[in-house]
C-alpha cells in the first residue's frame, strides 16, 4: 500500500530536496506541501517569503499547497491548536504521512514526533543524516541543479552581506567554520527556485534587505 504524504514546506532548499528524494520511493505518493503562513503578513513563518512565491512553488511541483494561517504574534499553544485542525483535515483527506526536511536535530525529531502521536498519521525523515554528513549533503543538492538564494542570515553567525546571494559553491566557502552549510541549526535560511523537484523554474527577484526580528532578510519578488 502506497504512503499517501504531505510534505511540510518551508520553502527553503531542504524541503525542496526532500520532494525529490520522496518522489523517487517507489511506495510514496507525495499529494500536497503544508506551510504555515503568517497570516496578517501574508508570508511564510521564519522565512518570510511571500505567499504568492510558495503557490508559485506548488504550481512548478504540481502539487496542491495547504497553508495553515497563524495568528501574529503567535503563541505556542495557538500554533499547536492550528497545527492540531490542519492534522485532522488531512487525516479527513486520507494522508498517512507527514515529511520533513530535517536532517539531524534530535529534538527537533523528538517534537515532530509528539506533535503526531496519536493522530493516525506518521511522521517521515527522508533526509535524516549526521551532522559531518552536511557539507557532502550540500554539494549534492547543487550538484543535481537545485539553485536557492539566501533569504535570511542569523547576524550572530554570518555577515549581512551574505543575504541575498546564491546559495552556491560561492557561498559554502565563505561560511565562518562551525556555521552548518545546510543552515540546520537557523544560521541562514533560503528560497529554492529551480532543480530537479520543479517542471521549471520560478522568476524571482531580490528586492530590499531589512533587519526584523535579529536576522537579516532579503524580501524576493516575483520577476516580471
Amino acid at each position: 500500500m502506497n504512503r499517501r504524504v504531505v510534505l511540510s514546506w518551508s520553502s527553503g532548499k531542504d524541503s525542496a530536496w526532500a520532494l525529490y528524494v520522496l518522489r523517487r520511493q517507489p511506495d510514496t505518493e507525495v499529494v500536497g506541501l503544508l506551510t504555515t503562513v503568517n497570516e496578517v503578513a501574508g508570508r511564510v513563518s521564519m522565512h518570510a517569503v511571500r505567499q504568492e512565491l510558495v503557490e508559485a512553488q506548488a504550481a512548478a511541483a504540481n502539487l496542491l499547497l495547504w497553508p495553515v494561517p497563524l495568528p501574529s504574534p503567535c503563541s505556542n499553544d495557538a500554533y499547536e491548536e492550528r497545527m492540531s485542525q490542519a492534522l485532522h483535515a488531512l487525516r479527513q483527506e486520507g494522508i498517512t504521512h507527514i515529511a520533513f526536511g530535517d536532517l539531524y536535530l534530535e529534538d527537533v525529531r523528538a517534537y515532530r514526533e509528539r506533535q503526531l502521536a496519536g493522530t493516525g498519521i506518521e511522521p517521515l525523515f527522508p533526509l535524516w543524516t549526521s551532522r559531518p554528513e552536511t557539507p557532502r549533503l550540500a554539494r549534492r543538492m547543487l550538484d543535481a541543479g537545485l539553485r536557492a538564494v539566501v533569504t535570511a542570515v542569523d547576524p550572530h553567525h554570518l555577515p549581512e552581506r551574505l543575504v541575498g546571494r546564491p546559495y552556491d559553491a560561492a557561498v559554502l566557502a565563505e561560511l565562518p567554520e562551525g556555521v552548518d552549510p545546510c543552515g540546520e541549526r537557523g544560521e541562514f535560511h533560503t528560497f529554492c527556485f529551480a532543480g530537479p523537484m520543479f517542471a521549471g523554474a520560478i522568476p524571482v527577484q531580490v528586492g530590499e534587505t531589512v533587519c526584523r526580528d535579529g536576522f537579516w532578510f532579503a524580501d524576493l519578488v516575483p520577476r516580471p
